[in-house]
């Protein structure tokens, strides 16, 4: 019997998906363990497998069209099965693509529009003949074995697509291959932007409209409703970080894995946590939830917005181990490998952008927090200390707080424990 494949969940926040790639066409022999799709979520690009066998009888939307949660992506049943009656069931659209007795190739028509569109916007930059270039422009680039996102991906970077190498089946160039392919020249990446500025005549004005992706639309509304929801005040302290960076060198001798200033402010946050539990906790409309764990999210910035890795159990990890999670964490966030499980559960945030060379700042909550600290960059400044000018290396910290869970004097009481730890490490270490 025919069943449908359903769009998955696969983020606390998600309300579609996007098909990014589809690597199945109707009329394909699939297996369960097969990936059919791969799916861009607000957080990720993430694959589908069916998780059963069959043969793939109709694809619900093209590529670069957006599918609700639950909603149907595909149907897999017997070659020839009747399945419109789970359309019908479903109250469906038309399908974007859908088998037919004996016409398995009516889906190539439909799908060569969408693809040589782009790809005709760079044939021009290729050979010399005009009018019947485009044609055999289309054909060369399919030559290079490579998934239309890896080629749109590789064409937005400045990336020569014919200098990656692929790790897909017959050497096929897939998405990590682009993302994770370094050239020589860092510097190509930024090559078309200058070019399409340079075209741009004196004195006329212009602009660009770009797409909203999956993560910024998500971005947009769930930090709306945060700032706008949430009464938010702001608390704001300088703490001297001279014994903490005298620390880190001496932690930094001995650990195996190199221990940040971001890795100590996450233990540092987690110990006074444990000691402030009302900062741990959430707003939930009719009731405060004080969470018992404490699971810390670092903000990191990605080509689409920003994604929130999350460190669990913190206050149980060392220094070392969290150093090593972290790092791990925010290369997956960079690469887009990372898995909903390890960016959701978040019951505090940290967002840093002392090493972008920024002094202090303030951050919107990320719910479900009722807090956020946004950390600058340490400076040497001058201070008066007993009728003496000194240096001193300080740091600026400002804690967001969501005023209905969270009061002025409970948030001052978690700032001041965290900054005892940061001027003394030691003493998360005792």
């Amino acid at each position: 019997m025919a069943e449908a494949i359903r769009m998955p969940l696969l983020s606390d926040t998600m309300k579609e998906g996007v098909i990014a790639e589809w690597h199945k066409k109707v009329g394909d022999t699939v297996k369960s363990d097969d990936v059919i799709a791969e799916v861009e979520t607000d957080k990720a690009t993430m694959e589908v497998m069916p998780y059963v066998d069959g043969t793939l009888l109709y694809i619900g939307v093209e590529k670069g069209k957006g599918v609700p949660v639950n909603g149907i992506m595909a149907i897999i049943g017997k070659a020839g099965e009747d399945f419109q009656s789970i359309l019908a069931a479903e109250g469906s659209a038309k399908p974007a693509e859908q088998a037919a007795p004996a016409s398995t190739p009516a889906p190539q028509p439909q799908a060569a529009p969408a693809q040589p569109a782009p790809q005709a916007q760079s044939a021009p930059a290729a050979p010399q003949p005009a009018p019947t270039q485009p044609a055999p422009a289309v054909s060369n680039d399919d030559r290079v074995k490579a998934s239309p996102l890896a080629k749109k991906l590789a064409e937005d970077k400045g990336v020569d697509i014919n200098a990656v190498k692929g790790s897909g089946d017959n050497g096929r160039i897939i998405k990590r291959d682009v993302d994770s392919y370094t050239p020589a020249a860092a510097s190509a990446p930024v090559a078309p932007k200058a070019a399409a500025l340079a075209f741009v005549p004196a004195g006329q004005e212009g602009y660009t409209d770009t797409p909203l992706s999956q993560m910024r639309k998500i971005i947009a509304q769930r930090l709306s409703e945060s700032k706008f929801s949430a009464p938010h005040f702001y608390l704001r302290m300088t703490v001297t970080m001279d014994k903490a960076i005298e620390a880190r060198k001496a932690i930094n001798d001995l650990s195996p894995v190199k221990v940040s200033f971001n890795d100590l402010i996450i233990k540092a946050c987690a110990m006074a946590l444990r000691q402030h539990p009302a900062v741990n906790s959430s707003w939930m409309g009719d009731f405060i939830r004080q969470n018992h764990h404490i699971h810390i999210g670092t903000a990191v910035a990605v080509e689409e917005g920003l994604i929130v890795p999350v460190v669990k159990f913190a206050d149980q990890k060392s220094l070392s181990q969290i150093a090593e999670e972290a790092g791990k964490l925010i290369e997956k966030a960079r690469t887009k490998k990372i898995q909903p499980q390890e960016f959701t559960g978040n019951t505090f945030t940290i967002s840093n952008l002392g090493m972008m060379d920024i002094d202090e700042f303030t951050a919107i909550i990320n719910p479900p927090d009722s807090c956020i600290l946004a950390v600058g960059k340490i400076a040497a400044t001058p201070v008066v200390e007993n009728g003496k000018v000194e240096i001193r290396q300080l740091l600026k910290l400002t804690l967001s707080c969501d005023h209905r869970s969270v009061d002025g004097a409970v948030g001052s009481r978690f700032l001041n424990t965290l900054k005892a730890y940061l001027e003394n490490p030691v003493t998360m270490l005792v």
